[in-house]
């Protein structure tokens, strides 16, 4: 028997039912991103014996099934440990504007400079036997300060 009155038995009983049970942990929510995920923290507190910073998100929906979440990279940083302070929504609303642009810009490129290919059309070098890379009007310059050589048809 304990001296306080208790008997040991049963508080290593309950303790190892305990130890059976769910433990909840609630952390800080730290933000959200624009695909629904949401960001918890859980500091470091050496007095409680955690001597590191928990991270983690809870992805919209159900969890359990589906395990291909997206993550900003922004989020994905800050749960890494990369960065210290977790991303601002200007800032992730900035990056994203951006994202778009580039895809914009990207299809507008592609849509530019596809053209259908025409095997007969591909010129070879005459040395080697094999196809020249193909050259456009808006090409950079080879030497610094020189102009671009235009390609001869």
């Amino acid at each position: 028997m304990a001296r306080d009155g208790r008997p040991i038995i049963r508080i290593l009983i309950q303790n190892f039912l305990n130890s059976f049970r769910p433990r909840q942990i609630k952390g800080d929510l730290k933000g959200e991103d624009y695909f629904g995920n949401k960001f918890y923290e859980i500091k470091a507190d050496p007095s409680k014996g955690k001597r590191k910073t928990s991270r983690w998100f809870e992805p919209p929906g159900k969890p359990e099934l589906d395990h291909g979440h997206e993550i900003t990279a922004e989020w994905e940083s800050w749960l890494r440990g990369r960065r210290q302070d977790p991303p601002t929504q200007e800032e992730l609303l900035k990056n994203l504007a951006i994202m778009q642009m580039k895809k914009k810009n990207a299809t507008a490129l592609e849509e530019k400079y596809e053209k259908p290919q025409d095997h007969a059309s591909i010129k070879h070098d005459v040395a080697t036997g094999r196809a020249t890379f193909p050259r456009y009007d808006e090409e950079y310059e080879i030497m610094p300060g020189s102009k671009p050589i235009k390609q001869k048809d």
